[in-house]
């Protein structure tokens, strides 16, 4: 299922609109991550930095054909060898990977979907207990220059709540202003007792979705 007003412009003009590394320090980012899920690779705009830093694998995957085959290009092209990239509709299939297994979730620009909390619930399945969730969207201001319309665009408080319901835990400082037109957010999964729910037909590998 595409997500709403999820289209993308041309790449340059994308990549123009973040300070990719500035964010990923302000979010603390780094080598003290191992594996780390990803909805959403577009361009590879932050897939790649990601990878670079980390010391697992970055799996991550894309409803749009065209930016899967992109980002795995330039995975080849920049010689980046810990990157796993697959189509994958993650409301159909979930995230495609064992529950408990991940050390981070990277939850970028997509919260705006119809359906926050079922993707955030299936955050918390694929965390390890104390496993982090990364939530960067745009601002909730009229004048960015791009991201969805502002009836659907959260707000800070907005995704704290979806993230509590879901079983995380907000982090300090809160809420991390990431110029030009971000904000951000980090969240532990609560190291509580995971229930299964019954297999749905058409999803991949032995565990339960979301």
């Amino acid at each position: 299922m595409r997500l709403r007003q999820s289209g993308m412009p041309e790449e340059f003009y994308w990549e123009s609109l973040f300070d990719v590394n500035g964010l990923l320090d302000r979010l603390g980012i780094d080598a003290g991550l191992g594996d780390v899920v990803e909805l959403g690779c577009g361009y590879g705009t932050f897939s790649l930095p990601v990878a670079r830093r980390i010391t697992g694998v970055l799996r991550t995957f894309d409803i749009d054909g065209s930016m899967v085959a992109r980002t795995r290009a330039r995975a080849t092209e920049e010689g980046v060898l810990n990157l796993a990239c697959e189509l994958r509709d993650a409301f159909e299939q979930g995230f495609g990977v064992l529950a408990g297994s991940q050390d981070a979730c990277l939850l970028f620009n997509i919260l705006h979907c119809e359906e926050p909390e079922r993707l955030l619930r299936e955050a918390f399945r694929v965390l390890r207990p104390g496993g982090r969730l990364f939530v960067v969207h745009w601002r909730h201001d009229p004048a960015t220059p791009r991201g969805p319309s502002l009836d659907v665009r959260p707000r800070p408080e907005q995704c704290a709540a979806w993230a509590a319901t879901a079983g995380f835990q907000q982090c300090p400082p809160g809420v991390f202003d990431l110029p030009p037109f971000h904000f951000g957010m980090v969240f532990r999964a609560r190291s509580e007792p995971r229930l299964r729910t019954p297999h749905r037909a058409g999803q991949c590998g032995p565990e339960l979705r979301f």
